[in-house]
């Protein structure tokens, strides 16, 4: 399928507009221009009934939080957990407080935005530490949350999208907390692998094959095992017993095989998947809701899934 008129225009545009690239700048550069994208493209004016800022204990410090809760709120409700894309090295509770109102407000559900720590200055571990420590911690302070805590998914984007799968999986491992859902959108499920994908569209399609090595060779110590699930999710051994997923994906992103195969892997041992596959479009196109009107629609589609999904647990 050809790629979006509308996604190529806004690439067309893009490329017309003399910047210097993400690996030829300091990190703190490339967080602004992620946030200024954002800031033009995001979802604008999206209506919840309440919005609160607070911390979470973390391993590394607290950790900022914040919850929107859908108009008409009441009762202990249905929760996402949310953690945010860019890369490991880009992306705050700022950059996304417009896709966090929207899944609010498209889901009826309450989403709780994490905003763990980046790289460089913070390697991994620390954003997977972050993840699982928040997600641990906002189970156990569920009814004070406004919560059901037998109704809580995991979600992101990107690279958040892999910490909530990394964190279903050790969850699943370590008992005590039961996800009912997670939602992954374009996720990246393996660092130092190759597809088609990350081939075929490494230049030119919104996210590039050397942006993403650059990014990793931030998030990434030079001795770590990239191979270890907690590094790569797509590797590890057992995908049985975990959450059911909603997968989003899209025919132009780098990233596309990988999260596909994640997709497989969970369905293969038995996982309730639904994968969502944008073929016209690229990676993460849910950022443009002011330039694609399917980006609106991606999100509200998603959005439902979760809901229902935690409705029936």
């Amino acid at each position: 399928m050809p790629l979006d008129p509308l996604v190529k225009a806004f690439l067309d545009r893009a490329a017309a507009i003399p910047r210097p690239k993400d690996w030829d700048v300091p990190p703190v550069i490339t967080r602004q221009s992620f946030a200024a994208m954002l800031g033009l493209t995001a979802p604008r004016d999206v209506a919840v009934g309440k919005v609160d800022n607070f911390t979470i204990p973390g391993p590394g410090g607290d950790i900022r939080a914040r919850s929107y809760a859908p108009v008409a709120a009441s009762g202990p409700m249905p929760g996402l957990i949310y953690f945010h894309g860019g890369g490991f090295v880009a992306g705050s509770l700022e950059s996304h407080d417009g896709l966090c109102r929207l899944l609010a407000s498209e889901g009826g559900l309450k989403v709780i935005a994490v905003d763990y720590r980046l790289a460089p200055e913070h390697v991994f571990p620390a954003a997977l530490d972050d993840a699982l420590a928040s997600v641990q911690w906002i189970e156990a302070n569920a009814t004070a949350l406004g919560l059901d805590a037998g109704r809580l998914a995991v979600g992101g984007d990107s690279a958040g999208a892999m910490l909530a799968a990394i964190v279903t999986q050790l969850l699943r491992d370590k008992g005590g907390v039961k996800l009912a859902f997670q939602l992954l959108m374009f996720p990246n499920t393996q660092i130092g692998g190759d597809t088609s994908s990350l081939n075929e569209f490494a230049v030119g399609y919104f996210l590039e094959r050397r942006a993403i090595e650059y990014f990793h060779s931030l998030y990434l110590p030079a001795d770590t095992d990239r191979n270890s699930p907690k590094v790569s999710p797509l590797r590890a051994r057992d995908f049985t017993s975990l959450p059911p997923a909603y997968v989003m994906l899209a025919g132009y992103d780098p990233l596309h095989d990988e999260g596909l195969a994640y997709a497989e892997k969970l369905r293969g041992a038995g996982v309730k998947v639904t994968i969502a596959d944008y073929a016209d479009m690229v990676h993460c196109f849910i950022y443009l809701q002011t330039v694609l009107p399917q980006a609106h629609d991606a999100i509200s589609r998603a959005a439902r899934a979760v809901r229902e999904a935690l409705d029936a647990a």
